[in-house]
């Protein structure tokens, strides 16, 4: 009798070989064509979205080659810069990450902006397909008498100045008032009160940027209100599950209509800090301190709501009130900006103009994340949402509607970068930031002490 191993692996040598039985799943390589073995695919964006996109096509495709670009010089985007630091454990996702960056199919081209160092069309022209995932990267604006004061910040701002991101670093925010009002009751939101309030020993072995808490060491903030236009059943606040939105529900109304109990009374009365939640309030207009320098106050209009459920909308009663504040920051929403005149783009929304993933009007152009369905949900339903881009894409070229025959891919984008002057950042030199940070926080007890300015990255790199 022939040994199991021989006979494990003539048995597997006749299974590659043989053709498909009938009614059978066809293997990936006898799903595509000859001419469909190599596509070269280009996913714009570095940050959960695009990341998940690339896995699921290289897992799903055995010869699928994805070249990353980011604009950043690090990638993971918005786990790395909108992840609070004070949540780590959301920043797992990061190793599944790295796994896909390090396959030989795959390739991360750092410090390239699309829309500037290369045209959406070039990426066109030499890739079989590119899928758009790079998010939501600029904030809503409230449009209303004050917004410019000083004092005022937007929330996506302010995240990414606490969390490292470059074009954040200097924004230097002053906390040194007693009171601060945030403008928006989604997770952002939640996130920026529970920095602003957190002992900053508690954040100390966080990766929170050294310069942020050393602002944070002297503020003088004590109080946070958390302002929504609507009631405590439309909260943005996202969760998991039905059943814990439901007692989220629950504990917001009794904490809002029961009084505080004896011991409730008695443990919150040494509190040196505190927050709340200010429903059916509306931003009407910031207030100027008296010489007019800064903001001193928000003038809320107080609203009831117009129709039931999610539909309900928030209508001024007519009547105002004046909350004193000395920083106010805007958390009304993220938006995605259009990112090439060729690609279409919906500014109302948003978004990028899409069927299940597929851009409209532009064959082998695809989107994925926050600028194919608009900033929300967390990262799982991010995962959901580029699983089925990838799966669009796939399909789409077993069905021969992506370009015929080879591409060169970044072979011609290399030509292009270089005579533009463009020096893209790799993986391993990421791997290289990545040491140096970590080395930087060791001495503190922090995971790592993120690198803030471009120029002293590019110079590690001996760039």
């Amino acid at each position: 009798m022939a040994p199991r191993c021989w006979r494990w692996w003539h048995w597997s040598a006749w299974r590659r070989t043989r053709p498909p039985l009938p009614g059978s799943t066809p293997s990936f390589r006898q799903r595509f064509s000859t001419q469909e073995q190599h596509p070269q695919i280009c996913v714009v964006g570095s940050g959960p979205a695009g990341f998940y996109t690339a896995q699921h096509l290289l897992k799903h495709h055995p010869q699928a080659h994805v070249d990353i670009y980011e604009k950043q010089l690090v990638p993971f985007g918005l786990v790395r810069f909108g992840v609070a630091p004070d949540h780590p454990e959301v920043k797992n996702v990061i190793n599944t990450f790295t796994q896909t960056a390090r396959l030989a199919r795959c390739a991360f081209r750092g410090n390239v902006v699309v829309g500037r160092d290369v045209a959406v069309p070039e990426l066109r022209a030499a890739y079989h397909a590119v899928v758009l995932s790079y998010g939501a990267e600029d904030h809503r604006a409230l449009e209303i008498p004050g917004e410019e004061l000083p004092g005022v910040f937007s929330a996506r701002a302010f995240v990414g100045w606490y969390n490292g991101l470059p074009e954040n670093r200097e924004l230097a925010p002053d906390l040194s008032c007693d009171t601060a009002v945030i403008l928006g009751q989604g997770n952002v939101a939640l996130d920026v009160a529970r920095i602003l309030l957190t002992p900053p020993e508690h954040l100390e072995k966080t990766d929170i940027t050294e310069a942020a808490l050393g602002v944070l060491r002297q503020s003088r903030v004590k109080t946070v209100w958390i302002v929504g236009r609507r009631g405590p059943l439309q909260v943005s606040f996202t969760i998991k599950v039905p059943r814990p939105r439901k007692r989220l529900t629950e504990l917001l109304l009794r904490t809002a209509t029961e009084k505080p109990g004896t011991e409730d009374t008695a443990r919150q009365a040494p509190a040196s800090r505190a927050w709340g939640l200010r429903f059916f309030r509306s931003p009407q207009q910031v207030l100027p301190s008296p010489d007019g320098r800064r903001a001193a106050g928000i003038r809320l209009a107080v609203t009831r709501l117009e129709g039931v459920g999610e539909a309900a909308r928030a209508v001024p009663t007519g009547d105002t009130e004046d909350l004193p504040c000395g920083l106010v920051l805007s958390s009304v929403g993220y938006k995605s900006r259009p990112i090439d005149p060729s690609v279409p783009f919906d500014p109302k929304l948003g978004v990028i103009p899409n069927m299940e993933g597929r851009v409209v009007a532009v064959p082998g152009l695809y989107c994925s994340g926050w600028v194919k369905r608009g900033p929300t949900g967390v990262i799982a339903t991010t995962m959901t949402d580029s699983f089925l881009t990838g799966q669009m894409l796939l399909q789409d070229l077993k069905a021969g509607l992506l370009p015929p025959g080879p591409r060169p891919g970044y072979a011609a984008i290399e030509a292009l970068l270089s005579s533009r002057g463009v020096r893209p950042v790799s993986f391993s030199d990421w791997e290289k930031l990545d040491a140096e940070e970590v080395s930087r926080g060791k001495g503190a007890g922090k995971p790592r002490e993120k690198l803030l300015d471009p120029q002293e990255m590019l110079g590690l790199l001996g760039r």
